[in-house]
């Protein structure tokens, strides 16, 4: 599961005491337009983390559900900025739940491929965001536009138990 708690793995955490809903059987999927948006990072989290509550991931009952909704923002984060960063900016977000898996797709204009730095440094600064996606994601990947012009980079995480 995740790699960022701040506790010990055995360990739950402190608890919300708040009740959490069923996370959703059939596929919703939200999208977020960021072309042309300022605070597009922050933006980005508020959204997804709007949409978690929603889907009943938050407020969290267990450390376990806590670090899992987490991990989804980190990730958001992580994509976005690289979009930032390498791909002339983000167009869009896409936040999509089922009821065992989270998918998240960021769309680009850019032409490069998102990879982890290898080999991976963790004392240097900069180039963490793939190394991170690879590690608490399920999987991700990179699909290219049909017309040839720009990429949606995506990333799939486990529902919390």
């Amino acid at each position: 599961m995740s790699t960022t708690r701040p506790y010990s793995p055995g360990d739950r955490g402190p608890e919300s005491g708040g009740a959490s809903r069923a996370v959703p059987a059939s596929g919703q999927v939200r999208t977020l337009r960021l072309n042309g948006a300022s605070g597009i990072v922050p933006s980005a989290r508020d959204f997804t983390r709007q949409a978690l509550y929603d889907w009943g991931w938050l407020p969290a009952a267990t450390g376990d559900q806590r670090a899992a909704a987490e991990d989804v923002l980190l990730v958001v984060s992580e994509l976005v900025t690289n979009a930032c960063l390498h791909a002339e900016g983000p167009e869009e977000l896409r936040v999509g739940c089922t009821a065992k898996v989270l998918r998240l797709e960021v769309v680009d204009l850019g032409t490069g491929s998102p990879a982890p730095r290898t080999p991976h440094r963790a004392g240097r600064p900069g180039g963490h965001g793939m190394f991170i996606v690879q590690r608490l994601c399920l999987d991700w990947g990179v699909v290219r536009n049909a017309d040839g012009i720009g990429k949606t980079v995506w990333a799939e995480l486990a529902a919390p138990a």
